[in-house]
């Protein structure tokens, strides 16, 4: 884990397909985004995908999260999936190219930031569905990842569309959803 937790949010990893895959939070959701900016640029993100929508950035002061990432010399991804929703159809027809830029970086060694506004349910939907795209098996990999951090992927459609609608045998963690 990176991050200061009296500073702001932290960044969760572990790894995956030969490099390193992480969820986190919103930079600026504490209040402190330029601080949480930079932990992100510290940290040296390949590549960042963003699942919050366009309010949720503007709601924090980050209208231009994906200008100022590509300025880390990191690629974006904007992939707005809509508060303890899965990806909608239009997202939908993004993820193939995500996915495989993604798993591309990861198998190279490269770095992955996966955030969604809390960095519980959206981000760890999109990091399990990841880890079983470069080849773990569902079950394993959701224990792995709430080792890493307790309660992701918490809706049960979260569950489903991040294990490819085999998720009815793995219980829910209904403490947190998002």
């Amino acid at each position: 884990m990176t991050g200061d937790s009296n500073r702001g949010i932290r960044i969760y990893a572990l790894p995956v397909g030969g490099g390193t895959l992480a969820l986190s939070a919103l930079p600026g959701r504490g209040g402190d985004y330029a601080c949480d900016l930079e932990l992100f640029r510290e940290w040296q993100p390949g590549i960042v995908l963003t699942l919050v929508t366009e309010e949720e950035l503007s709601e924090v002061g980050a209208p231009h999260l994906g200008i100022d990432i590509h300025a880390m010399a990191s690629r974006w991804f904007h992939l707005p999936v809509r508060e303890h929703g899965t990806p909608s159809p239009e997202v939908e027809a993004l993820w193939p190219e995500a996915s495989r830029a993604v798993r591309a970086a990861l198998k190279g060694g490269g770095r992955v930031i996966v955030h969604c506004n809390s960095g519980f349910g959206r981000s760890g939907m999109v990091v399990l569905r990841l880890m079983v795209e470069c080849g773990e098996e569902g079950s394993a990999a959701l224990n792995r990842l709430r080792r890493l951090r307790d309660c992701v992927v918490g809706a049960h459609g979260q569950l489903q569309w991040a294990l490819g609608g085999k998720a009815d045998a793995i219980p829910v963690c209904r403490d947190r959803v998002g």
